[in-house]
């Protein structure tokens, strides 16, 4: 059912978009009792942009205004409706300098770290916005600190995985990222993909965890080339073993990022286009 109240000032409306499998739908939020912000205009798909649109109209007969429309970052499956939604509404879109720059489409307000979006109704709140760079360089995060809600993006997912892909993401940024994610103690989390979810720093640091146990196993397959070392697609069935061969061309992706993390912690080293482990 969408949309959907998952509190007395909180909505969620899932929309298809172009996303990574096996995720299908990008959550968009309404956050506010009175004054509204729209986070995520995420879909491309005219019937999907038909159906948002008659879902943001038809707020103010239940007393919610929309002040403006919010973009956690510039991947595709997050602003295939930025700049359509944002001009067949006449709501402003705001969002960090680093997505703005990569938009097609005007941006009226640059979001940075430390902003509070204070929001006016029943029941006032006050939303901080958190840079968190890492799955991309703009990705914000906004975290209402009374009720103790924090809406992440991709930094989490409950349906499919999170991508870091180097030259858009980072490693290391991503995980220090989800240790202060961690470190908000947040009640619930609001992600992109999949349902909230109750007691978010205990995934966050999951993700952490798992994805250094990943980060060993990338080590490893690489210490099995010796001196030849080698490229990030011959350590991709290795490394990810446990996982079926279809999501390898994928997975080499995240093995890139690791190999990344690896050369910039002194870890391994690029030579000629292939890795090599560096002496202890």
């Amino acid at each position: 059912m969408r949309p959907r109240e998952l509190g007395r000032s909180l909505a969620v409306f899932a929309a298809r978009t172009p996303t990574l499998p096996p995720a299908t739908h990008t959550n968009s939020y309404a956050l506010g009792s009175r004054e509204v912000l729209l986070v995520e205009p995420a879909t491309p798909y005219d019937d999907e942009r038909r159906a948002w649109v008659e879902w943001v109209r038809a707020m103010p007969a239940t007393g919610r205004v929309p002040v403006a429309i919010v973009v956690t970052h510039h991947h595709v499956d997050h602003v295939g409706g930025a700049a359509f939604l944002s001009k067949e509404l006449g709501i402003p879109l705001w969002a960090h300098a680093e997505t703005a720059s990569r938009l097609d489409a005007p941006v009226d307000r640059l979001l940075a770290e430390g902003d509070v979006l204070d929001l006016d109704g029943p029941l006032p709140e006050r939303w901080r916005v958190l840079h968190t760079p890492g799955h991309a360089p703009g990705h914000v995060c906004l975290f209402e600190e009374n009720e103790r809600v924090v809406v992440v993006g991709d930094m989490v997912a409950t349906v499919g995985t999170i991508l870091i892909a180097p030259g858009d993401g980072h490693m290391a940024t991503y995980l220090a990222q989800l240790e202060r994610l961690a470190a908000l103690d947040a009640a619930v989390a609001l992600p992109a993909h999949g349902e909230p979810i109750e007691t978010p720093a205990t995934l966050f640091r999951h993700y952490v965890a798992h994805r250094l146990l990943r980060e060993g196993k990338v080590a490893r397959a690489l210490d099995g080339f010796g001196e030849r070392g080698a490229t990030a697609s011959e350590l991709v069935s290795t490394a990810y073993d446990d996982t079926p061969p279809h999501v390898w061309p994928i997975a080499m992706i995240s093995v890139e990022a690791h190999l990344e993390k690896l050369v910039e912690e002194g870890r391994a080293i690029l030579r000629e286009n292939r890795y090599h482990r560096a002496a202890p």
